[in-house]
């Protein structure tokens, strides 16, 4: 049997479903790419068992699956006086193929990178990655890397905020604090190596 050549597309609710079996989706899936404007499709259970290769009685239990878990009807018709089926169709109980957004693939993997990288620039510029990032930084300012240090851990402590509000540009607030800093009195070299020296007269 020649496989068709359509795009199918799986909802979240179906497709996270822990009631439905892989199976079962995927039939699913055939029926949405199947169903016309009235979201009902008219393959009967022999076309589909030809499509996947398996048996009709496997492909009831995949519908009968999708039935229970209230993600498609199955109507059937008799005909007229008496019990024998004329004909079964199934129906979609959510939007269906039809009503789904039909926005360009290519459009919306645009879309997507586009708000992936805005959510990621937007994370770097308010936050550091690491201290790694704000010692490159201070590096490339010339600046002391004890201070790259002491800034990086005031602002980790409160969370990345300038008062009440998030960080919006942390290189910002790394240039404001280099600008602000005052570089502590150098201590003589006896105060640096622990000796103290007694300044006052001794007393003959």
């Amino acid at each position: 049997m020649q496989k068709p050549n359509y795009y199918a597309i799986i909802p979240a609710e179906v497709r996270y479903s822990k009631k439905l079996t892989p199976n079962a989706k995927l039939l699913y899936a055939e029926i949405t790419a199947l169903s016309n404007k009235d979201n009902v499709c008219w393959a009967s259970n022999k076309y589909f068992s030809n499509l996947y290769n398996v048996s009709t009685v496997t492909i009831s239990r995949w519908i009968s699956s999708l039935v229970k878990n209230n993600f498609i009807i199955r109507n059937i018709i008799y005909i007229k006086g008496t019990k024998e089926i004329d004909k079964r169709y199934l129906q979609l109980c959510s939007e269906g193929i039809n009503n789904i957004d039909k926005t360009p693939i290519n459009k919306i993997v645009k879309d997507n990178i586009t708000s992936i990288n805005t959510t990621s620039n937007n994370n770097i510029e308010g936050k550091p990655s690491s201290l790694d990032e704000v010692n490159n930084y201070f590096l490339e300012k010339n600046f002391d890397l004890s201070e790259a240090i002491n800034f990086f851990e005031y602002y980790e402590n409160n969370g990345w905020k300038q008062g009440k509000n998030k960080m919006k540009k942390w290189k910002l607030a790394a240039n404001r604090w280099m600008r602000n800093y005052k570089p502590k009195q150098k201590q003589g070299l006896a105060s640096q190596y622990g000796f103290s020296i007694n300044t006052q007269k001794q007393i003959s």
